[in-house]
């Protein structure tokens, strides 16, 4: 079988300028859903499947950067007679990461006004799966992770808006279903193009006569279809219920941006359940993200083959698809927030196995097994329980911030594990880091009053 490796190759009160009254808040009726008896729907509506739909598409891209791509591009570096892709990949990662920080402050309060979210999102979607198919083209080494990072940034942008149009999709008793589903789907979803790229990568060069490099650049394009494919009917059905109204165009909107997000800060640092949340957020997606990140190219810098590295990452699909749903069922009888620190916790252990233990492809595989388990259902269930505790009608501004926390998380992390492995010359150690993430991130989940229990206590 042919090694990828031989080739050459994600409110507020009214601004300082003029605008109309928030628009009312409709509530989102489950049409179309059944009941199990106790209250709680059990099919989802047509406006709840299309949003799910674009966590399939999306989800492609992104299992394809995590297994494909840092090793096409690990063989471009080692064509130009570089070598340390751990360090090289983070530092990539990063700078996506403090891009999109950067513009979510203005873009996402923007979005707030009517109509404009699905542009922003329109804009970042598509940018994104132009720069998945410019990264067929015939790259060396700097300009492939420059389009690379371009396509990166074009994801993690869509996801933004996309995650604030969970509060126009659904309930809020349906929340962590809707959204656990999302990520569930997501992952299964993923496979397809996956295993038909994969297909393609090792059986091309003998069914086609391509070269490798030539079909895994195909890989590419075929990720970039598949992710429009799954995009088409959320564009197409997508209504922004929750919105901020303006009389005097993006002029006026831009202008009352910097003033309604300096009011929702403070509004956040009043509320000391939320705050200490996101801090907890911050600190702990950014492990999470960097463990999804940076994997593929820890156990290429070890010297695992290829070939098992996205078999394993492949398995890793399967076992988050039921997981990350089961998660959102145990939300229901346990909690969000107590299911959010246990994955805080089981993260630390597979930090400590990464770095302690996994030198071979078995532990690669167990280490995938065990990331597949906690992965969704933390990110699913970070999202729902979010909108439960924030204000309903600033949800789309508040939902700005939890992405600025997460995307500016991302930059600690990469860094830190790329930092560390230039410095120590250790990967191990540079793993082994993301472990402060994860305790730091513990304490403020066992300090912080859960707003969700308590109004449930006071009910």
């Amino acid at each position: 079988m042919t090694n990828i490796l031989d080739t050459a190759q994600r409110p507020a009160k009214p601004a300082t300028v003029p605008t109309a009254p928030i628009a009312p808040i409709t509530p989102l009726a489950p049409t179309n859903a059944t009941t199990d008896g106790t209250g709680n729907t059990n099919h989802f509506n047509h406006r709840e499947k299309q949003w799910v739909l674009y966590d399939v598409g999306n989800s492609a891209f992104v299992l394809l950067s995590t297994a494909v791509i840092p090793i096409y591009a690990n063989s471009l570096l080692k064509a130009a007679g570089e070598s340390n892709i751990v360090s090289t990949w983070g530092y990539m990662q990063t700078i996506a990461s403090l891009i999109i920080a950067l513009l979510m402050p203005i873009l996402g309060s923007i979005a707030d006004v009517q109509g404009m979210k699905i542009r922003f999102f329109i804009g970042f979607f598509g940018t994104g799966v132009l720069a998945c198919c410019a990264m067929a083209l015939p790259l060396g080494w700097v300009a492939f992770l420059a389009v690379c990072m371009l396509a990166t940034i074009g994801l993690n942008g869509s996801l933004t808006f996309y995650d604030s149009m969970l509060i126009d999709t659904t309930t809020n008793d349906r929340m962590d279903q809707v959204s656990s589903h999302g990520y569930g789907w997501g992952y299964v979803g993923s496979t397809i193009p996956f295993i038909a790229c994969i297909a393609l990568i090792f059986a091309g060069p003998s069914a086609f006569g391509w070269s490798t490099t030539a079909c895994t650049r195909a890989s590419f394009v075929i990720t970039a279809l598949w992710w429009t494919a799954f995009t088409i009917p959320l564009i197409s059905s997508y209504h922004q219920t929750h919105y901020r109204e303006t009389a005097d165009h993006m002029r006026d909107a831009v202008r009352g941006t910097f003033a309604e997000l300096g009011h929702t800060f403070r509004e956040i640092s009043r509320n000391k359940p939320l705050w200490m949340f996101m801090i907890a957020f911050f600190f702990y997606i950014d492990a999470v993200n960097t463990v999804i990140s940076m994997s593929t190219s820890y156990g290429t810098q070890l010297g695992i083959d290829s070939t098992q590295l996205v078999l394993a990452l492949l398995v890793t699909q399967f076992v988050a698809f039921p997981c990350a749903i089961a998660y959102g069922r145990l939300a229901k009888r346990f909690g969000c927030k107590p299911m959010i620190m246990a994955a805080v916790i089981a993260y630390l252990g597979i930090v400590c196995f990464a770095a302690f233990f996994l030198r071979s492809a078995t532990e690669f595989w167990i280490l995938a097994i065990l990331v597949g388990m906690f992965q969704g259902g933390i990110q699913a269930l970070s999202r729902s329980y979010y909108g439960k505790i924030i204000p309903k009608s600033h949800a789309n501004e508040y939902y700005g911030f939890y992405d600025i926390f997460g995307k500016t998380a991302s930059i600690l992390g990469t860094f830190i594990v790329a930092a560390t492995t230039s410095i120590t010359g250790n990967p191990s150690l540079g793993v082994l880091s993301i472990g402060l993430l994860l305790t730091v991130a513990l304490v403020f989940l066992i300090l912080q009053r859960d707003p969700a229990t308590a109004s449930k206590t006071a009910a």
